[in-house]
Formats: C-alpha cells, structure tokens, sequence
C-alpha cells in the first residue's frame, strides 16, 4: 500500500507522476482539442469555421484521442492555457503585428501566413481561398488548360502535399515548367491577381482583391516537392534542371530530406516514430545513413531496437524505389506534425522547415 501510494505522490504544483506521464506525450493539437471540447458545442464550431480542411481533419482527429485524458490532465491543460492568457495584456492585443507575431511563434510561419491570410484585412485572396476546400483532383481538371504562371500562383497558395497531389493531375510536359516559375515567384502585382481573380470568379463568383501578394519562391518549390512522389520528383528535377541549373539546384538545397532527419531532436523522433508503421520505418533505414540510423535505433529500448533489427534483417533485399517510397511516406508524417506544431524540423542551413 505505501509502495503504491508513493507512486502516486504529488510532485511540484500538486501533478502526480501518472498525470505528468499524460502530459508528456499529449501533442499541442491535442491541448487545443482539449479547450476546444471544454468552450461546448457553438462556441467550438464557431472557432472550427474559421480553420481549413486540413486543420479541422487534424483537430477532429485530436477530440477523439482526447476522450480517455484523465480529468487531472485535463484540468492542467486547462491552468496552462489560463495562464498564458494572463499572462498577456491589453495593450497591442488588436494589432496585426502582435496576432502576426503570437501565430508564427506558435505554428511557424509558413501555417502562420496561411492563418493571416485569412484573417487579416486584404491579407487573402478570397477568389483563391475556396480552392482550400476542393481536393486535388478538381483543382488539376480545373487549372490544366491554363497558364503555366496561373498554374504556378494557385500552386503556391495551396498545402503543401495539396500542391504535389495537384501537379499529378497536370500534363508531364507542363510539370517542371510550373515547378521553375513557382521557385521564381516572389511578389505577385495586383494586376496579375485580379487577372487571377477573374478566373476564379468564373467559377465560383468571388470577389476581387487588389493587394499585392507574396508567394512562392525556392522555399514554396522545395516544400512541395518534398510531398511529390519519387518518379515524378525525378522526372520534374530533371526538367527544372533542363531549364535552369542554378534554381534547380537551389531547391534541392532547400528540400528536406529524409537522412535530414538525423539532425532533429530525440523527441521529435520519437513523436514520428509513433506517428509511422513498423514496417514502413524498416524499409526507410534499409537505405538510410549510418547517422539517420543510429537516430531511430538510439530512441528505442535496448529490447525493442534487438527486436527491430531482427526484423528488418528478415524483409531481406528491398527494391531501391521501395525505400524511397517509405521514406517519402515518413516525411509526409513529419511535414504534417511539424505543420501541426507537435515537432520542429530542422532544415538545410539555419531553416526550419
């Protein structure tokens, strides 16, 4: 009895042993599923109108894995969330640059300038906004006929993995010709928006904006071919180097790369290790380096890593393509927890991808 009492003995600030455990793996979508379920069903929905696709799917998901969290973890959630809103005053809490400054920190700036966009007054094209909510196959039939540069600029505001998925529904031929001029964007004028506007409008009889835009450029290009699967990666870099060696080689520079995973923390690691099958994170090391393999193996126990091992040394021989196609899956895993806030990815150079 007093083993199993000091087991449970309250450590600082009155959390015991058991609740901290829940409140080292909860990821940050799972806190804002928790003060999400706590607000009731209008106040919730009235926030959830506001996020994209992809953001309700995740918080969606995040509400049901929430269901079994202990009402002392829950609580604590909760005291943390309190405390960050004391913790800021009145003065500037209305300013784009404050709202700016709260959301890159918290989910970088890449989700941060989608989020603005949205919310800030002529931060967002709304012509552009509602091919958020269409997949990728109506995207591709819709903007197939169009100009490469068109092409480009819808590219560019989309996801990321969106993007990639869009460029397999375009001509072969037109492929490493959107990818160049999407690496190429940088500012795009009003008049080229409301050119774009128009043809949106046919479609969807939206508004026009006529604010100036940033958009693409080598970081857009790199992160959606980071989602492009392994062939047509090739394929595409073939043909941005027929175009242009020099911003063919400056997006694969910026393009994050599984043995890039070497270099993240151990807690990220082991978020993706949960996040990913045994057998797809088997066949990713059976061609990765020695670094990015002592990663993995150096965050599992003694006994599950012998296990691991064993294992994979049974899959036997592996087709290269196999490989890449497991470690193009891993990163598309780690794009999505690193978009969702739940792990940092550490790019190419100082970059955080």
């Amino acid at each position: 009895m007093a083993e199993a009492a000091a087991s449970e003995v309250e450590e600082e600030g009155g959390m015991t042993q058991a609740v901290k455990e829940e409140l080292e793996v909860i990821t940050t979508t799972e806190r804002a599923a928790v003060i999400t379920l706590l607000l009731g069903e209008q106040q919730a929905s009235d926030i959830i109108r506001f996020l994209n696709p992809r953001e309700v799917q995740a918080l969606g998901a995040a509400m049901v894995g929430v269901a079994d969290l202990s009402q002392e973890a829950v609580s604590f959630v909760l005291d943390d969330f309190v405390a960050a809103i004391k913790g800021q005053t009145a003065l500037g809490l209305g300013s784009s640059d404050y709202i700016e400054s709260v959301l890159k920190r918290a989910l970088g700036d890449d989700k941060a300038a989608t989020i603005l966009g949205r919310i800030l007054p002529g931060a967002s094209s709304k012509g552009l906004e509602i091919l958020r909510w269409m997949d990728a196959r109506s995207i591709g039939e819709m903007i197939r006929e169009e100009h490469p540069q068109v092409v480009a600029i819808i590219l560019s505001v989309l996801e990321f993995d969106v993007a990639a998925d869009v460029l397999g529904f375009l001509p072969s031929e037109v492929r490493a010709e959107v990818m160049q001029r999407v690496a190429m964007l940088e500012t795009v004028q009003p008049s080229a928006m409301e050119e774009l506007e128009g043809i949106m409008k046919e479609q969807f009889s939206s508004s026009s904006s006529a604010k100036s835009s940033s958009m693409g450029g080598v970081p857009t290009a790199a992160k959606i071919m980071n989602f492009v699967k392994v062939d047509m990666e090739n394929a595409i870099m073939e043909g941005v180097t027929d175009l242009d060696e020099n911003l063919a080689l400056a997006i694969q520079d910026n393009m994050f790369t599984f043995d890039n995973l070497a270099a993240v923390d151990n807690r990220a690691v082991q978020v993706i290790m949960r996040n990913v099958e045994g057998d797809q994170l088997m066949r990713a090391l059976k061609g990765a380096d020695e670094e990015t393999k002592e990663k993995f193996l150096g965050n599992m126990s003694q006994r599950a890593k012998v296990m691991f091992l064993d294992d994979m040394e049974a899959l036997g021989p592996i087709r290269i393509t196999d490989v890449e196609e497991a470690q193009k899956e891993i990163m598309r895993t780690s794009r999505k927890l690193s978009d969702s806030g739940d792990i940092v990815l550490a790019g190419r150079g100082d970059d955080f991808v």
